[in-house]
């Protein structure tokens, strides 16, 4: 008699999405297919005791539909919590559609996937994130009115990715301040990872107080721009990791904080716009408070989006979306003290907080 071996990761593909333990009790899954436009799209309900379930739709040429759909629950649940740390009225979701944006994207691809978010009725609404645009969310709006982030033009709060890193920047400052005991970065040294429209806007930021920004990112031409307008540097090094800065800010892709990387850092604070940059949420961000390095948690940070888009839903403007975005700083303080003050790590103290005011709520709703 001969038995098979079968390793822990087939072991866990056996059941593809109740045993992945980035599913955590998300309410829906839905899976659209569209063979005439070529679409292939996730679209992941985390939870909606808060509100319904607001979050970004994503395009990314993804290796496989296994790791499109293990980023669509880390995101959907992501935006859950990045929702109730704010306060929002919202829930968290998100959507993945698998393809290259730049190739494969269409606009009958984009009109179908709206389609397939009307038919929720409401359950989820979406917004752009990488790889899709204003433009999209503007022709999805033609199908349906579960969309945010649509142009200014015909009533929307338009791109989100300005007030996204104005949130970012209020977050390193406060990690700076608790971690340096001020919250001046002129002449602070910070590395950021990705210069897309967030870390643009972040870098501009950062070079306007005084810091020394170093740039990384994919591509060439983007890196050079940055010095161009912004007098940021080119990281030139062998390894981003072991940078000799002061502020590591990823604002690419997530898990850049991982088994591989995480001894390397020698930067004092993390705080950027990515998104689950803790590859192991648990055991990064424990080591990273046993080495002493500030990290301000991702989806806490990174939610002057959401509060924005949010605007189009209760008819809120501009200026009180920066408004509010600022009080991530006083948030971050918060997360800070309250992680020291209960033994714990940021993440686990933003994540309890958040998790506080859904249980809260699920307890109103069920005496209403």
């Amino acid at each position: 008699m001969t038995s098979e071996i079968i390793t822990p990761v087939e072991l866990k593909k056996m059941d593809p999405v109740f045993g992945q333990v980035s599913f955590d009790n998300h309410e829906q899954i839905v899976f659209c297919n569209d063979k005439d436009t070529g679409l292939k799209a996730i679209i992941g309900i985390h939870n909606t005791v808060m509100g319904p379930a607001l979050g970004g739709t994503r395009m990314w040429n993804y290796a496989n539909e296994w790791e499109a759909l293990n980023d669509v629950l880390r995101l959907s649940r992501g935006m859950t919590y990045k929702s109730a740390i704010t306060g929002l009225n919202l829930g968290g979701g998100k959507a993945v559609i698998i393809g290259d944006s730049k190739t494969d994207k269409t606009p009958e691809m984009i009109t179908r996937f709206g389609e397939f978010v009307n038919s929720l009725s409401g359950k989820y609404i979406t917004a752009e994130d990488v790889g899709t645009t204003t433009e999209d969310m503007d022709r999805i709006h033609k199908v349906t009115n579960y969309v945010t982030g649509i142009s200014e033009s015909i009533g929307g709060s338009g791109n989100p990715s300005p007030v996204t890193a104005y949130g970012v920047y209020m977050g390193m400052k406060a990690a700076a301040k608790y971690q340096f005991g001020s919250e001046n970065l002129d002449g602070k040294k910070v590395l950021v990872q990705g210069t897309g429209h967030v870390g643009e806007t972040l870098i501009s930021y950062l070079r306007k107080e005084g810091a020394e920004v170093f740039v990384s990112d994919i591509h060439q031409d983007k890196m050079e721009n940055m010095v161009a307008k912004y007098g940021a540097k080119i990281f030139t090094g062998t390894d981003l990791y072991s940078a000799e800065v002061d502020i590591y800010s990823p604002c690419a892709l997530g898990a850049t904080i991982n088994d591989e990387t995480i001894h390397k850092i020698k930067a004092k604070v993390i705080a950027g716009a990515a998104n689950n940059q803790l590859a192991v949420e648990a055991i990064h961000g424990q080591i990273l408070r046993e080495r002493g390095i500030a990290y301000a948690p991702d989806f806490l940070i990174n939610a002057g989006g959401i509060i924005n888009v949010y605007g189009e839903i209760v008819k809120y403007g501009k200026d009180q979306a920066m408004k509010m975005t600022e009080n991530i700083y006083n948030t971050t303080l918060e997360i800070f003290n309250f992680a020291d003050i209960n033994n714990m790590t940021t993440q686990q103290a933003a994540m309890q907080i958040a998790q506080n005011r859904i249980d809260q709520r699920k307890k109103e709703n069920a005496n209403k």
